[in-house]
């Protein structure tokens, strides 16, 4: 699909009245920064699809997110799978407006005992994941549409035993300024969001912290 000629420019309501009666499917929305962002999305009268891989976590999410004026449903898929999210594109029952990019893991360790074996499928799962999830959303959605990737604060202030993970940031963030300009003629609108310390079960787990005042302290250094 090569794009040569320029879609139309659409015209929208400014946010948050945009976002009313539109379909935003959230890729890895069954926690966390996803989960969160399906929550707001639903208050604002969107119409959300949640996608994640485990069933049970999925259909919990549902219903934590799920108002009495709200649309939400959650179809399982894998995130990283081009074929997976085209069902779920076709399965959402009707034009999707956004897709939001969340899923992924943390891939951590000391450089220098940390094999690439052992981070090569968490970082393949981020980079192709976000990849895919874009060549599926830009050929499904109309003028006005936008893809959102996630990123993250470390990339410009890094950690030691992060490598890998800070590395694929860059990537995704190179992508994005890639897409953002290849998109332009389709009027798709492409961004990254870097969060800094955000509680959530993959932060806990991977940065090692293991309570409320962990959490806190992390967060301290950060706006």
């Amino acid at each position: 699909m090569t794009v040569d000629t320029l879609a139309p420019v659409p015209v929208s309501l400014p946010l948050p009245a945009a976002l009313d009666g539109r379909t935003v499917v959230v890729v890895g929305g069954s926690s966390g920064i996803g989960l969160a962002a399906g929550a707001l999305l639903a208050s604002v009268g969107a119409r959300v699809v949640l996608v994640a891989r485990d069933r049970d976590r999925l259909a919990a999410a549902v219903e934590r997110v799920r108002t009495p004026a709200s649309t939400v449903v959650g179809i399982a898929a894998d995130g990283t799978d081009e074929d997976d999210l085209r069902r779920v594109l076709d399965e959402a029952g009707g034009p999707v407006d956004h897709m939001l990019v969340t899923a992924g893991g943390l891939a951590g360790g000391p450089f220098l005992d940390t094999p690439a074996d052992r981070l090569r499928q968490a970082v393949d799962g981020r980079f192709w994941g976000a990849y895919g999830a874009a060549r599926v959303a830009a050929r499904a959605m109309a003028p006005g549409g936008s893809i959102t990737f996630s990123s993250g604060l470390y990339l410009q202030r890094p950690i030691p035993g992060a490598a890998a993970a800070i590395a694929i940031l860059g990537a995704v963030e190179g992508l994005t300024r890639t897409l953002a300009v290849e998109l332009a003629p389709l009027r798709l609108r492409v961004n990254a969001v870097r969060y800094g310390v955000v509680d959530t079960p993959l932060s806990r787990g991977s940065l090692g912290l293991d309570g409320d005042e962990a959490v806190a302290a992390a967060g301290r250094s950060m706006p």
